[in-house]
This record gives structure tokens, sequence and C-alpha cells, in this order.
């Protein structure tokens, strides 16, 4: 159960750092150079969900899982910064790899 969870995680985490990108690197610019605001206006709430169930995740991983507290720091900064995401989610996939060889 704890790899599914963990995966849900690690798919939502690359969603949530998607729509950062798309919000930062397209819609913003769009919003700014172009004159089209509206670009945040979509791009803007859908980001916001996939956050707030990304922050959910979080501290259902923590708490139910008992997931090390540096991982819930490190997943809750990840999620402010540019492909901080991505960088988790192979910080994620060695760690799951390391504990599948230590058990």
């Amino acid at each position: 159960m704890f790899k599914d969870a963990l995966r849900t995680f690690r798919f939502m985490g690359l969603l949530e750092g998607s729509s950062l990108l798309i919000l930062l690197f397209i819609a913003m610019p769009l919003k700014y150079l172009f004159d089209f605001p509206e670009a945040v206006s979509m791009i803007g709430p859908i980001h916001g969900a996939l956050f707030s169930l990304y922050i959910l995740l979080t501290i259902y991983m923590t708490f139910v899982f008992k997931w090390p507290f540096r991982f819930s720091v490190g997943a809750v900064i990840s999620a402010f910064l540019p492909f901080g995401n991505f960088v988790l989610d192979k910080r994620l996939e060695q760690w799951q790899q390391y504990k599948a060889s230590a058990a």
C-alpha cells in the first residue's frame, strides 16, 4: 500500500511542478509581454488546486505512513521552486530503490 501511495505522491508532485512551470514560463510571459492576462486566469486556479492537493498529500504521507520529517520539509520547499518537484521525484525514486534493496 505504501508503494501505491508513494507512486501517487510522486505523480502529484510532477503534476504540480509542471503546472508551476506552465504558470511561470508560459502564462506569466503571455500576461506581461503580450498583454494576455487570461492565460494566468486559466492556469492560476488549476495550479492552486494542484498545489493544495499536493500539500494535503504531503501531510497524508507524513502522518499516515510516518514519512521522514526531512522528506516532508523538502516536499513543501520543492513546491515553491521551479523544477523543485522534479529533483524531489528523483530523490524519492532513489530512496524507494534503497528501501527495496534493504528489505
